[in-house]
């Protein structure tokens, strides 16, 4: 998931996500956080083995000076030199917003410094029976993983690299063929320049063509595939992203099949006659194709619109 699909998701279950978070604080931490660090690290735990998406938490004083070490379950970020204790954090957005309300306070969207993903942040402001302030205590989740969470596509996810994988063994496989296909119109194209005569100039350029015009459609067809299913990030959750994919197959299969068209009517007007019915049927196909698509593409992009309206409404 790209940052623009975690921003708009985001957007769209906002008060769902702070919901969320609220909900953690509420039932898993107390005041007894600040004078325990092994109670810190044991929430933590706990914590994450519930909500995977969490990934750092640590306390502050009453001035956003950093009282306790980072702690958190990424090896990585366990490793680092720099573990956060008497870092000054008063100018970060957590501490402004739970030092000037009461209660559980969640920041927008931001890059964390210490994971480098999007990530949002739950701050909490505990006082002792005189009013006095205890410490804030500061969670991190990383936003993408969260949202992966409520809307149960985690499963998925762990997939994904397989998939990957699959999708790039098939593209190597058609590229292939793409690379035999432009090897026999390159030879067509040779044996005509070295030893041409009437009858093959006549039809071998047609010969070629067809080689030609496979080689690119089942070229766009990969290339379409790697970029959508390998090197894109793709929300397959939203319903853009599945019309774009089918309009670019289909979009492919509509230019090849015009092409031979095409050809067949060519072919019938240099005296080949018997090609004309099947070049006529091939052309209605192409309009027919053009036709459907298009329908898809207006009645996708209005389901699309009034999701977006029903979900607004709500």
């Amino acid at each position: 998931m790209n940052y623009m699909n975690v921003i708009e998701r985001y957007h769209e279950h906002r008060d769902a996500i702070h919901e969320l978070m609220a909900s953690i604080f509420a039932g898993a931490f107390n005041k007894d956080l600040f004078n325990d660090e092994f109670l810190l690290k044991h929430s933590l735990k706990w914590v994450t083995r519930h909500y995977p998406f969490v990934e750092l938490m640590f306390t502050l004083n009453g001035d956003g000076i950093q009282t306790s070490q980072d702690i958190s379950n990424n090896i990585s970020h366990s490793k680092r030199i720099n573990n956060g204790l008497n870092v000054d954090r008063s100018y970060r957005p957590y501490f402004i917003k739970a030092n000037e309300n009461e209660g559980i306070v969640v920041t927008e969207p931001y890059l964390s410094s210490s994971s480098f993903n999007l990530c949002i942040s739950t701050a909490l402001k505990y006082k002792n029976n005189a009013g006095e302030v205890v410490g804030i205590l500061v969670i991190d989740i990383d936003l993408a993983n969260a949202i992966e969470f409520l809307m149960g596509d985690r499963k998925r996810k762990k997939f994904h690299p397989f998939f990957i994988s699959i999708y790039t063994f098939i593209v190597i496989g058609l590229f292939f063929i793409v690379g035999i296909l432009l090897f026999s119109a390159g030879s067509e194209i040779i044996s005509l320049l070295y030893d041409p005569n009437p009858e093959d100039l006549q039809l071998k350029p047609f010969g070629i063509i067809i080689f030609l015009t496979l080689a690119l459609a089942i070229f766009d067809l990969g290339k379409t595939t790697i970029e959508e299913e390998v090197l894109m990030q793709k929300d397959i959750l939203r319903h853009s992203s599945t019309r774009r994919t089918i309009t670019r197959f289909i979009a492919t299969i509509l230019i090849a099949v015009s092409i031979e068209a095409l050809l067949l009517m060519f072919k019938s007007v240099l005296g080949s006659s018997e090609y004309l019915v099947n070049a006529v049927a091939m052309m209605a196909t192409s309009v027919g194709l053009l036709i459907g698509l298009g329908i898809y593409v207006y009645l996708g992009a209005k389901a699309e619109t009034l999701l977006k309206s029903n979900n607004i409404g709500h």
